[in-house]
């Protein structure tokens, strides 16, 4: 039995690597921000427009530590979820928890063609997208560093990924 928690910045791959990480490791996959949105019949953007930040903050974390999850499973997480409360902690302690890094160019490069429905970079050019990134990738790192293992989303694979987890068992 085993839960795989992936963790990194928005556009690192966390839901496309883990459903073709689940599919290859036969695992159930869940994507944290969906489950949030199908329990609150909304989306996170107008639930964090009307709540607040602290507001969902507190529920990802409840909806985290408290979900019930199949007995294997590879876990997309938001990209903030492991720099609030204990959570990184708990990852850790219920799973493996891996990091995939990536650079704040690379990361802008992905985000570009779906920035609209992302509200904190709608408004910003390439030059200002990758300033934002590199900041929030600074406050955040040293959070994403607490995961067990770290990876490189440039070159990763499915069948990487995939080897890299059967060794560590």
């Amino acid at each position: 039995m085993m839960k795989i928690f992936l963790v990194g910045f928005m556009g690192c791959g966390k839901s496309t690597m883990g459903k073709k990480l689940a599919v290859k490791l036969g695992y159930e996959f869940i994507d944290l921000d969906h489950q949030i949105e199908k329990s609150l019949d909304t989306t996170i953007a107008d639930y964090f427009s009307i709540h607040g930040e602290a507001a969902f903050r507190k529920l990802e974390s409840e909806t985290l530590k408290n979900f019930d999850y199949p007995a294997n499973a590879v876990v997309a997480t938001g990209g903030g979820a492991p720099c609030f409360f204990d959570n990184m902690e708990w990852m850790n302690a219920n799973g493996l928890s891996i990091y995939i890094e990536m650079s704040a160019a690379a990361l802008a490069k992905r985000l570009e063609g779906g920035k609209e429905k992302r509200p904190l970079l709608r408004d910003l050019n390439e030059a200002q997208m990758i300033e934002f990134i590199e900041s929030k990738l600074l406050e955040r790192d040293v959070f994403y560093k607490r995961a067990l293992v770290t990876v490189n989303g440039i070159s990763l694979t499915a069948d990487a990924m995939r080897a890299m987890i059967l060794s560590r068992q």
